[in-house]
């Protein structure tokens, strides 16, 4: 195919969807679901340009840029390169996004190297991002460095394989039915919390976060960043206080998202050592999204995954009754949090690859 002559400029970041210099951020929310629909048939597994702009507009705890590649006044591709702003982050996420049309034209190539030399100019020696696969087996297989899971391959993943991307790991990307019949979850949410036993006491809310658990909930959210499988995929350890909690809610929740947290605390110790989240869009007829879940490491073998993953699902049905679907991504890896999502009747529905390159 012939090369195509570009013209790359940088992604505005308006002060709204209604600006006069939104075009190419709205423009930007429909490429991200049309990849995603492109690449595996779920457009709804990516937010939309709504839901991304206050995370764009507020750059405290990660600083969001974006490029824009054109042919004449056609946008062909973008790429987004974000920086976490912990004080020893070296590393830099990149999401490429080129539709299958303007593939081996020129595109991608010219973005990924940008995105190369803009990471270098803000200080940072590593390239992170994630490919998706469909769930099928076909003839090209890849298996990642962790040996976990296998996905067949695609343009993008032979173009980082090519540019020097270590392929790191497999998320598998799950969905489970809200409209199933809750009896099975009930009775699961009943013989945990019995196997937890009275040590342990759940709590729910609806963002915001109270005052009272913002520091015990930030310290379970800075634990994800270093407790959860990540193979050897290189992350800084994410600082989090109160304040931190409040700004995320804040960006999670600024184009009328609903967000429910479920948190265990231990009651000798006081702390919060395990949680789960669910977020739904405005339209709450759209897909729920599982965000974080983790169980402290010294508290695992008490069952505490399924005691919050049950006890939010099905306060979930209440709350989001006409929400049809959950959404989650989980290390291949971890096999704990699989078996419950397994168990409580997640099935797997696309996967994703994560890869890294030293610069």
């Amino acid at each position: 195919m012939t090369t195509l002559t570009l013209t790359i400029s940088a992604l505005t970041v308006p002060a709204s969807l209604d600006a006069d210099d939104a075009a190419d951020f709205r423009a930007y929310g429909e490429l991200n679901r049309f990849i995603c629909d492109e690449a595996v048939g779920l457009p709804d597994i990516a937010p939309d340009a709504a839901q991304m702009l206050a995370a764009w507009q507020d750059g405290t705890d990660t600083l969001q840029t974006g490029f824009v590649a054109r042919v004449g006044d056609d946008i062909v591709g973008m790429i987004t390169i974000s920086y976490p702003q912990e004080e020893d982050a070296h590393a830099a996420e990149v999401d490429l996004l080129v539709p299958q049309e303007h593939w081996g034209r020129g595109v991608e190539d010219a973005l990924l190297a940008l995105a190369e030399s803009e990471a270098r100019a803000h200080g940072r020696s590593l390239l992170q991002t994630w490919t998706l696969h469909r769930p099928i087996e076909d003839d090209r297989m890849i298996v990642p460095n962790t040996g976990w899971g296998r996905i067949p391959a695609t343009a993008l993943s032979d173009a980082l394989s090519a540019r020097g991307y270590a392929f790191e790991q497999v998320e598998r990307n799950s969905e489970f039915d809200l409209r199933s019949d809750p009896t099975a979850l009930r009775a699961m949410l009943d013989a945990a919390t019995a196997a937890a036993g009275p040590d342990y006491r759940v709590h729910q809310w609806l963002a915001p976060t109270p005052a009272e658990f913002r520091a015990g909930y930030a310290a379970i959210l800075a634990r994800l960043s270093t407790d959860a499988p990540s193979g050897d995929m290189d992350f800084a350890a994410e600082e989090w206080d109160a304040d931190r909690v409040v700004r995320r809610e804040r960006r999670l929740t600024s184009a009328g998202q609903t967000l429910s947290v479920v948190v265990v605390e231990h009651v000798p110790s006081g702390d919060l050592v395990a949680y789960n989240e669910l977020l739904v869009g405005a339209d709450r007829t759209g897909v729920t999204h599982q965000l974080g879940t983790l169980v402290s490491g010294d508290h695992r073998g008490h069952r505490l995954g399924t005691v919050v993953k049950c006890a939010n699902l099905l306060r979930w049905r209440e709350l989001v009754p006409t929400s049809p679907t959950v959404s989650t991504f989980n290390a291949e890896e971890n096999r704990p949090m699989l078996g419950i999502n397994e168990a409580i009747g997640f099935v797997p529905v696309s996967y994703a690859g994560a890869w890294q390159k030293r610069i």
